[in-house]
This record gives structure tokens, sequence and C-alpha cells, in this order.
């Protein structure tokens, strides 16, 4: 029953044509103005990239005409954002927004992160007051709306929807044309930060130059006992005690001295 529920949506859906750019271009100027029709229109035509898309789900074992539902609420979403001057295909625009939907969806059926079970029914709670206000509205719904029809406070409702959370693959693409990129291609590179870096550089000079201004003894004490040496075994007491042919306490002692001159110095 449900395969031939989807034959005959895939049926339906074929008879939408395709468009082309200048098209797309030309409904959403038309949908700037408010015009049903041409939101209709655009959404329409490109049904069959919402359909693409859920087949990438087709091994988390969810109802594929309900991910379909969820991404066509995304695909509307796209098409009343869309704006002829970002000078891309609607496709490429509409993508991101489908996939939303969907890993939302299957968010609400799985959960990746366990939840007491108080706060899971409700934050299933809100999705459902949400998928319904979407239906009446066109829109997604405020925190203030949620409070007036789920009668709770507005505070408790934005407490709850902290607990909600999308997770999505790294190597998930972000449109469906050959030049597309992965989510992960997107993330910011983090491990380099040529600020900080510079700034770590200068606090090591400041450093050795206050080591430098100590004693003997007090600056191999502080070499071995911080790894100044960069090995990845920080030394004892009792190693470094061997290494300088004084006692453990000794060179306890004069580890507190050095750390004590130093910040007198640094004042």
């Amino acid at each position: 029953m449900e395969k031939d529920i989807n034959k005959n949506y895939l049926t339906q859906i074929q008879k939408y044509p395709l468009l082309s750019a200048q098209e797309e271009s030309e409904l959403s100027r038309k949908i700037e103005t408010g015009d049903k029709e041409a939101l209709s229109r655009l959404v329409n035509s490109n049904l069959r990239l919402v359909v693409s898309i859920a087949h990438k789900f087709s091994n988390t074992h969810l109802p594929f005409m309900d991910l379909i539902q969820e991404g066509n609420m995304g695909l509307l979403i796209a098409a009343e954002k869309f704006n002829y001057s970002y000078n891309t295909r609607f496709s490429t625009y509409a993508y991101p927004w489908i996939v939303q939907y969907m890993l939302r969806y299957a968010n609400s059926r799985v959960s990746f992160i366990s939840l007491p079970h108080r706060k899971d029914e409700m934050i299933r709670k809100i999705q459902n007051a949400q998928a319904h206000l979407f239906q009446q509205t066109g829109h997604e719904a405020s925190c203030a709306e949620l409070s007036v029809y789920l009668g709770l406070p507005e505070e408790q409702i934005v407490d709850y929807m902290g607990y909600n959370y999308i997770v999505s693959s790294l190597d998930i693409e972000t449109s469906d044309d050959e030049n597309s990129v992965t989510v992960g291609d997107l993330l910011p590179d983090q491990t380099y930060a040529p600020e900080q870096e510079y700034i770590r550089e200068e606090e090591k000079e400041r450093i050795r130059d206050l080591m430098d201004t100590l004693p003997g003894n007090e600056k191999r004490v502080l070499w071995y006992r911080y790894n100044f040496d960069g090995e990845n075994h920080t030394k004892t007491l009792r190693e470094i005690s061997k290494m300088i042919g004084v006692s453990p306490e000794a060179v306890r002692q004069t580890e507190l001295r050095a750390l004590r001159r130093l910040k007198q110095k640094a004042m």
C-alpha cells in the first residue's frame, strides 16, 4: 500500500515542469509582491528535488512520505525567502533548507542524546505545535505564539527549546549540483589563529627573558619542572635533585624562590 502511495505521488509531481534560471528569477520577483500563484509554481516545480534528497535518508528506516512532507515544508520556506538577487539556482538555495527539516524530523524520531522522559515528551509536544501552527499560518511559530497555543510560560518554551538539537553528517552535501561542497567543507578552520599564535609567542619570549634573569640553579629547576625542553615527561623533584646534586626538598624550595622572583619581576 505504501509503495502505491509513493508511486502515485511521484507520478503526480512529474506533471510540473522544471524551471530555467530566468523563470526562477521571474517567479522570485512575483513572490516578492505577494503572488501566491508564483510561489506555488516555484514549489511544485521543485518537488522532485525533495524526493531525491529523501532517498539519501533511505537507510534510516524513517517513513518515506513523512520525510517528503517535512522536506516540502523546508522547500516552502526556501521559496518564500529566495531572492533573484542571490545569483544562484533555486535548487542550490533550497537544498540546505530541505535537509534541515528532514533532519529535524529524523531527530524527533531517533534521539541521539538521551534526555529525561519529561523533557523529551515536552520537546515533542512543542515540535507538534510548531508543525500545526506552520500549517495554519505558513510561517514558523515564535516562542510567544507557542506559549499561547500550549498555555505555557514563554520562558519555559525557550528553556525546553534549548534542549532541542539537530544532528547532521559532516559529509552531507549542501546542494544537489556537481560543484556542491559538504557541510564539513564549510566549517571554519579553528586549528590556526594568527592573532593567538602571535600573542602566545610574545608570552613565550617574555618568559624566556625573565628566566634569563634568574640565578643558575633557579633557572635550571624551573626549566625542568615546567618542561621548557619540550620532553613528554615532566621531571619530578627527585629526578631534578639527582641532576643538580641537592635534596628534593632543596629543589622544592628553589622552585618556590624562583617563582616568587619571577612574579616580582613580572609586576
